[in-house]
Parts: structure tokens; C-alpha cells; sequence
């Protein structure tokens, strides 16, 4: 074994020493002869790219000597690709593309996006959603992901609320969350999706039901992938500020420096978000109490609901070097403060009760192609993270909507029967060590053929300790780890001049629990503290298959399909006060059969109109599966909700999207439906919608360009967006009560953008829901009304 051992470290070290490489440059130009600068220089065999400078200058470093393809794109340019060969060790090659039409350039399209084309024709259900323009209007990532089709967020509030994701009527933690492939929870309730900005965000990849090998995971729903900016080789400055309805604030800093010469590149990024968020809250789930016990409609402010959060990335290294494509460490920190204004429902709003939480972060990125032999690509992620999470809730009184407490008949102030807002008094810290590592191994094995390996290790180590306890009953405190390892194997082919692509993948899960329940036990005579150290180790395997067929280079069918397992995550097992959620210990795995079965068909061209359309049909047979636990009583004062199993649950469904473009208009409508129906003969609901789970919903955005308004280079966008959601119950009934049915919603949006002369200003304003309709959320919790925002936004390329 040493024998076979020391061969291979010198056949490796041999193929070091032997392989030739090379440098690329050059400059694109076009018929005039004029640089082309933001233009996309790519390598396709080792899918290695750069950007063209202002004088349209790029170049490639380290490259085995061999044969290449290269293929340049830009959004004013026509794509164009050629062979090359890199045989010495500095190659310079120019290259001549042609412009654009004018009849291209007026319509508001999107083009040259190879990245986006590439993986939503991959063979998985996916959506990649561009935050270029959001960026400039105030719009929250989770909007955008709301506007997406088979998307609903699902919030218990405004700004900053706490979010669950249901993905073609999959929900809660069978949807994976990923920050440029690793998992959020790393980072903390300070950092997530209700407080990134999309300016700082490059995509968001949405894969419904199956999930590729690389985002390692046990999810079963699919996941939300968000790829953070990285600045390309361009250095760039990018801040924005807005203030809205609320006392709504939000400002966002990026930027990026890299050296040409030696590779040293640095990136950072920071924002800051509060809001008031006393929106007025009416309707039938909103009632005061009186002093006589009777329940009575109102209309109030919500007045413990202020949000607060701040953070900032820092990244430090080397970008595109001989030894390294990508080296960077990276340094998370953020801070949030939130109110708790209700519990699951909104039947008593609270006062005093809020949570804080703070993260710091560690991180390294390392990605190298043809590391040690052509073809052979590494790639691996390091995160630790140290969080801490503290919840409050102190105030024994009870309080009513109109933010004064509940007098009783006696016209003395009641109080809570716990002594809190929520359960007992509590001023409890939580502490989380987080470490999570991936690593990924691609071969191309040969042309159109690669195997991947990818593996995940994920550890948490909790501890609680309540502020309000004595120094005995802190002693006597229950600490908890979860570890778990999740590693994949795929085999990626291309055949048939690249019209069919394959890939096979096999995934195998591991967690282990160990909790730590610290009781008094008499030994020889006296009471003394025993630790007593319980364990759970469970393992289980799953598999895939996605295809994607082109039959025309403008008609893709795709499909999907993988058995998959998600082990009970953290919250789920343990809870999480801050969110009223309580522990669930017993709750099982997971398990889904997933089908997707689907089509891209466009864009067909028609003289001055384009016309893209994409539809899939799915199949989700789900046994275990874990849901928040909604009530089968027709009362809404549950305050706290815990996870729990379901014998099993079959969601049949369908999704379709157009997108019409004529010139300078462009107009997207789509809509998701589906039917999640409970499969257990023992229960009296078997056969019933799941609760709580929108299954209808459709929107539509329309937006129109007007050039050289005011202005003459100056361009001014103009947006109007709807969103409806079908009725859905909120409990379990026999019989259906409209007082448990969140009603229908039929929100519309407008809004405009202008963006100077110098392109490097832009002033935007969205008016949101404008008729000021009732909206509703998880658990028929209100969301904001009619709200105004202005945002303004300074960029600075190549300074």
C-alpha cells in the first residue's frame, strides 16, 4: 500500500513538473475598430471566465498548453466563438465582434446571459432570478423570490420577519437555503434573506423538488441557492440609501479592488436596515378584549415590531493566479434587534418581548482547475461561525391592539397567567459554534464526460442559559450537538452535439444527536448532579436523475426525478423561542419521491416581438413529512406552534410562465397550482388540503422603457406588478368556516426607475400595494399596507 502510494505522489508530482502553461490576452474590439468593455470572455473546456476592461483589454492566466474553444458575449455585441490553441507560454489574440441591431438593443431583453440558459436547461426544475435591476428599486430579496413561479414566501410580518419558503407545495426545512453553497443557518438569523439586499446578490438559483449533487443537503423540496456578487476583474464601488412608509431605512456599500498584477483582490460590502413597522392591522383575525371577556373586530398599529439589522463581509486574496483560480478568506459580522409582536397567530399582541442576535463568521474559498492533472477541478468552502441569539420577555400584563393593557371588569390591569408575553419569563442567551466544510472533486473523464464527487460536514454545538434561573436550576440545563455528513456522487454526459445532457447522481446522509440532560441522583447518600448523555445516529441513502433534451435550439424538454431524504433540522428537534417554536424530540426523517416533468420553449422572434414560454408538471410523494403544527379547533390563540410528522402527503401540481417582449416592453406573467392532500386512513382529514399552504397562486410584472426621458443617454423604467393568492384554511376542518380561511389577495405594485446620463446615478420610487388591500401570511398574520419608498443609487466602475 505505501509501494502503490509513494507511485502516485510521483506520477502527480510529475505531471506538475511537465505541465506547460500559458497566458491568454487580448482585446475585443468592434467593426469600428472601438474597445468593448463588460464584455464576457469565456473558456469553455475549463469554464474559466473574465470580463473585458474599459479599453476592452482581458486576459486568462495558467492554462495547460492544448486546444480551447473561446466564446465572447456582451449585451451590445452579437456572441461569437472560435477555436484557439495555447502553445506558448503568452498568446495574444484579438478579436473583432460584430454590434448588435438596432432592433435588438430597443427591446428590453435579456441576452448574453450564457450562465442563466445554462443551468435552467440543465435537466433540473430551475429558475435563475436577476437581481440587476432589482438592485435599483426597493425591492427585498424575498420579493423577488415571491414574484418567481412555483414561490411563496411565507412571513409573519414586515421588515425582517421570520420566513419559511414553499417551493411547489413543499415548505419549511424540506427547502434548502444556500449562501454560494452553504447552508444560511451558518450564518445566523442575523444574515439571511430578510436583511441581504439583492445589490449585493448576483442570482438566485430556485431548484424545485431535486436538488444537483453539489448543493449537499439532506432537503427533499428543492433549494434556494443565492450566489453573492464577487466584482468580477472590473474594481467597482456600489452604495445605495431608501427610506420608505414606516420609518422604513436601508442603505447597502460594495465594492471591489483587484491588482492586475499580482492577483490581490479585495471585496467588501456592508448594509443597515430598520423599520418601525407599525402598519395598521384590521380585519376579523385582529380583536380587542373587553372587560367583560368579549372579543370584538378593531383596527390598530402594531407597536412592539421595530426591526433592526447591520453587517458586513469582508473578503481578502488571490483571484485568477497560476496556483489558484480563487483563494479568498472571508469575515462575516452582523447584528439584528426584532420586536415580537404576536405569536403563531395574531390574537394577543405582545409587549416587551424581543430577541437579539450576532454572528461572527470565518470562511475560506479555494477553487482550482486541472489541479495536478487536465481536467481534475477542486473546489472547497470552510465556514465557522459563532452566534448568539438572546430572547426577552418580561411583561406580565396583557395587552390589546390598541397598544394599552386589558382592563378587567373590576377596571384593574390583567395579567398573563405564565408571568410573560409567552410562556414563563425568560431572558434567555443561546449559543451556537457552527462548522461547516465542503469540498467538491470534478474529472473530466473524457470529452462531454465528468464524475463529481461532493461532500458536506455540518456541526452545531448549543448551549442555553436563562438569566432568569438560579445558579442551581442554570446548572441543570440540557445542552444539545447535531453532526452530519452528507456526501454525493454524480456522473455528468453530453451527447448528440450537446442536445442531450444526463446527470446521474447518488447521495448518502448521516446525523448523529447526542444531547446532554443533566438530573440529581442520590449516589452514596447524597444528592448529586449526573450528566445523562442520550444519542441518536441515523443513515440513509437517496438517488436522481435530471435530463434535458433540445429537440430545436429554441424547444428544451427537461425532466427530473430523485428519491429524497431530509434529516429534522435543529429548530425542529430543539426549537426556538425566539420564533415561538417548541422542541419536538421524536420528530422523524423525511422521505419524498420527487418527479418534474417540464419545457423552455423560445425565444420565438416575430419582426418587433419575442415570446418565451415554460411550463413543468409535478409529483411529490412524501412520507413523514414535517410541518409546523396547525390546530384542528376552530380557535386562533395558539401562541407557540412546535414540528411534527405527517403519515404522508402527495402533491400533484403544475407551473407555467410567459414572457412577452415587444421593443421596449416586456411583460411576465406566471401561476403555480397544486394540490397537497393528506394520505392517512386513520385520519379523519385524509384526503384534505394541508393547511396553511397557499396552493393557487399567479403574478405578473410589466415593465416599459422610455430613452433619453428628460435627459438625453438618460433611461427611465417604469413598472407595474400583481400577485394573487387563491383562499386557503388556516386549521384542519371537517367543515369549512370562512372565520378560518385567510381570503383572497389580489395585491398590485407600481413603480419607476431613472438612471442619469452618466450611468451612474439611479432614483427610483415603488409604490406598494397601491389600493390598500388586506394581505395575509403564514398563519393569517397581516402583512404591510399601502407604502411608499425612494431610493437613490451611486455606482463607480473601474476606478
Amino acid at each position: 500500500m505505501k509501494h502503490c502510494l509513494l507511485l502516485f505522489i510521483f506520477f502527480c508530482l510529475t505531471k506538475i513538473a511537465s505541465a506547460q502553461l500559458g497566458n491568454l490576452s487580448g482585446k475585443v474590439t468592434d467593426h469600428n475598430q472601438k474597445p468593448v468593455s463588460g464584455a464576457t470572455v469565456e473558456l469553455k473546456e475549463l469554464n474559466r471566465k473574465t470580463m473585458t476592461d474599459d479599453n476592452g483589454n482581458y486576459e486568462i492566466r495558467s492554462m495547460v498548453y492544448g486546444s480551447y474553444t473561446l466564446n465572447i458575449s456582451s449585451i451590445v455585441t452579437e456572441f461569437k466563438s472560435m477555436k484557439i490553441k495555447i502553445a506558448g507560454s503568452s498568446e495574444r489574440i484579438n478579436i473583432s465582434v460584430k454590434d448588435r441591431s438596432h432592433r435588438e438593443l430597443d427591446q428590453v431583453t435579456v441576452q448574453g446571459k450564457t450562465e442563466k440558459r445554462k443551468i435552467e436547461t440543465s435537466g433540473f426544475s430551475v429558475n435563475v432570478i436577476d437581481t440587476k435591476e432589482a438592485s435599483l428599486r426597493n425591492l427585498q430579496t424575498n420579493e423577488l423570490l415571491n414574484r418567481t413561479v412555483g414561490v411563496r414566501v411565507r412571513q409573519s410580518g414586515g421588515l425582517g420577519s421570520s420566513a419559511t419558503y414553499n417551493l411547489n407545495g413543499m415548505s419549511g426545512r424540506a427547502i434548502g437555503v444556500f449562501i454560494d453553497g452553504i447552508e444560511i443557518s451558518t450564518y445566523g438569523s442575523s444574515f439571511n434573506l430578510n436583511n441581504i439586499p439583492p445589490a449585493l446578490i448576483e442570482r438566485i438559483e430556485v431548484y424545485k423538488g431535486v436538488l444537483p449533487a453539489h448543493l449537499a443537503g439532506d432537503f427533499l423540496g428543492g433549494g434556494i441557492n443565492v450566489i453573492l456578487k464577487k466584482g468580477g476583474m472590473r474594481n467597482n464601488l456600489i452604495a445605495s440609501a431608501s427610506y420608505g412608509s414606516f420609518n422604513t431605512q436601508q442603505t447597502d456599500l460594495s465594492g471591489t479592488y483587484r491588482d492586475p498584477k499580482t492577483g490581490l483582490t479585495l471585496r467588501g460590502s456592508g448594509f443597515y436596515s430598520y423599520s418601525d413597522n407599525d402598519y395598521e392591522v384590521r380585519g376579523k383575525f385582529v380583536r380587542n378584549e373587553l372587560p367583560n371577556g368579549q372579543m370584538v373586530e378593531t383596527r390598530g398599529k402594531r407597536f412592539n415590531d421595530a426591526y433592526k439589522s447591520y453587517g458586513s463581509r469582508f473578503e481578502l486574496g488571490y483571484t485568477d493566479v497560476k496556483w489558484a483560480d480563487n483563494l479568498m478568506l472571508n469575515y462575516n459580522i452582523s447584528d439584528t434587534y426584532d420586536e415580537v409582536q404576536h405569536g403563531q397567530y395574531m390574537s394577543r399582541p405582545y409587549m416587551g418581548r424581543f430577541s437579539k442576535s450576532k454572528a461572527q463568521v470565518f470562511g475560506v474559498d479555494y477553487r482550482k482547475n486541472n489541479l495536478l492533472l487536465e481536467g481534475l477541478n477542486f473546489t472547497f468552502n470552510g465556514v465557522y461561525s459563532d452566534r448568539e441569539q438572546y430572547i426577552q420577555d418580561t411583561v406580565s400584563y396583557r395587552y390589546n391592539w390598541n397598544g394599552e393593557k386589558v382592563i378587567g371588569i373590576r377596571g384593574i390591569p390583567l395579567r398573563t397567567l405564565t408571568g410573560a408575553q409567552q410562556g414563563a419569563p425568560t431572558m434567555n442567551t443561546i449559543s451556537r459554534q457552527i462548522a461547516t466544510l465542503r469540498a467538491s472533486l470534478s474529472y473530466n473523464i473524457a470529452a462531454n464526460h465528468k464524475v463529481v464527487f461532493n461532500h458536506m460536514f455540518y456541526v452545531v454545538d448549543r448551549q442555553d442559559s436563562d438569566e432568569l434561573r438560579t445558579v442551581l436550576e442554570r446548572n441543570y440545563l440540557s445542552t444539545s450537538d447535531l453532526t452530519k455528513n452528507v456526501s454525493a456522487l454524480s456522473y455528468e454526459m453530453e451527447a448528440f452535439d450537446h442536445r442531450l445532457r444526463t446527470n446521474l447522481f447518488a447521495k448518502y446522509y448521516q446525523q448523529k444527536i447526542d444531547r446532554m440532560d443533566p438530573v440529581q441522583q442520590v449516589v452514596n447518600g447524597q444528592p448529586t448532579r449526573v450528566e445523562r448523555v442520550t444519542s441518536d445516529n441515523r443513515n440513509t441513502t437517496g438517488y436522481g436523475l435530471a435530463v434535458s433534451y433540445s429537440l430545436k435550439p429554441n424547444f428544451v424538454l427537461i425532466g427530473s426525478a430523485e428519491k429524497a431524504v431530509r434529516m429534522p433540522g435543529e429548530q425542529e428537534i430543539f426549537g426556538n423561542q425566539s420564533d415561538n417554536v417548541m422542541a419536538n424530540p421524536s420528530i422523524k426523517p423525511e422521505i419524498s419521491d420527487n418527479l418534474n416533468l417540464g419545457f423552455r420553449a423560445g425565444a420565438y422572434q416575430f419582426d418587433a416581438h419575442s415570446i418565451s414560454i415554460s411550463g413543468s408538471g409535478f409529483i411529490r410523494n412524501t412520507q413523514d413529512k414535517i410541518v409546523a403544527l396547525s390546530s384542528d379547533r376552530s380557535v386562533t390563540n395558539m401562541e407557540t406552534t412546535n414540528n411534527v410528522n405527517l403519515s404522508g402527503v402527495r402533491s400533484i401540481g403544475f407551473e407555467a410562465e410567459l414572457n412577452y417582449i415587444y421593443r421596449k416592453l416586456n411583460v411576465v406573467l406566471n401561476m403555480s397550482k397544486f394540490n397537497a392532500l393528506l394520505q392517512d386512513k386513520a385520519s379523519l382529514f385524509d384526503g384534505k388540503q394541508i393547511p396553511n399552504e397557499p396552493f393557487f397562486t399567479a403574478n405578473g410584472n410589466v415593465q416599459y422603457r422610455f430613452n433619453n426621458a428628460l435627459q438625453k443617454k438618460s433611461v427611465l423604467n417604469v413598472f407595474y406588478n400583481f400577485g394573487y393568492v387563491h383562499p386557503f384554511e388556516t386549521i384542519w376542518q371537517l367543515k369549512r368556516d370562512e372565520f378560518n380561511v385567510t381570503p383572497t389577495q389580489f395585491i398590485q405594485d407600481l413603480g419607476a426607475s431613472y438612471r442619469f446620463p452618466n450611468q451612474k446615478m439611479v432614483l427610483s420610487f415603488d409604490a406598494k400595494n397601491i389600493f390598500d388591500k388586506e394581505a395575509y401570511d403564514n398563519f393569517a398574520a397581516q402583512k404591510p399596507g399601502r407604502a411608499f419608498y425612494l431610493k437613490f443609487t451611486y455606482n463607480i466602475n473601474n476606478f
